[in-house]
């Protein structure tokens, strides 16, 4: 259920899949993972309005392309760079992947080196499940964030290359 008011509390999901799975251009038509965030901050993060409306983000990996939503509608897309080894679901650890499904940036770390670093709640309870079945850590403290500081310079031209260690980098 979305709340009434976008600028007093949004949801927000992000879903992320390789298209072979999920078609070329398709959206996603199932229930989506939401979160409610009670602060409209979580826009600005991502450089937008609170009042805009983004109720969730959308991760093509194939395409390097994050999509911003709202009510089903694309308001904006960025190019992006992904984890050194982006082919495939995040199953573990340290192996440069970017994690497919749906999940909620759900906090901020003000602290990052990376400009404006949201955090994504992988993994989630099927993603420990599967990593406890095969005996290993899923991993995890996987972010959506710009570039750090020190390297701004470089611009979009970092979406040239997958560079990170499994988040989902966007250009400051």
């Amino acid at each position: 259920m979305r709340p009434r008011n976008p600028t007093a509390g949004s949801v927000r999901a992000i879903e992320s899949y390789n298209n072979g799975d999920r078609g070329q251009n398709s959206i996603p038509m199932r229930a989506p993972v939401t979160a409610i965030f009670m602060l409209a901050s979580l826009l600005l993060a991502i450089g937008e309005k609170p009042g805009i409306g983004v109720d969730h983000v959308i991760v093509y990996k194939h395409e390097r392309r994050l999509v911003l939503l709202s009510q089903g509608k694309e308001l904006k897309s960025y190019r992006i760079a992904l984890g050194g080894e982006p082919n495939g679901r995040k199953t573990r650890q340290g192996d440069h992947r970017t994690p497919e499904g749906s999940y909620v940036l759900d906090s901020r770390n003000a602290n990052s080196h990376f400009y404006k670093a949201l955090h994504i709640s992988y993994p989630n309870s099927k993603d420990i499940a599967a990593a406890k079945k095969s005996g290993i850590s899923p991993g995890g403290d996987i972010m959506l964030h710009g570039l750090p500081k020190e390297y701004a310079f470089v611009g979009k031209a970092h979406t040239l290359h997958d560079w990170t260690d499994g988040c989902i980098a966007v250009s400051n």
